[in-house]
């Protein structure tokens, strides 16, 4: 994936867009799926609502 879809990026401030995953810690991103969010490292998955 490119760079650009994790971040945002407004005047001289920049944002993450993508939730970490708490297990991995910070620069583990949480996949987004269609019911779920899911790591790819430790299988850590959270449920939406």
């Amino acid at each position: 994936m490119a760079v650009h879809e994790f971040y945002e990026v407004s005047e001289n401030k920049v944002k993450k867009i993508r939730q970490s995953c708490p297990r991995c810690g910070p620069g583990i991103y949480l996949g987004e799926h269609k019911n779920r969010l899911a790591c790819g490292k430790c299988s850590y998955t959270e449920f939406k609502k």
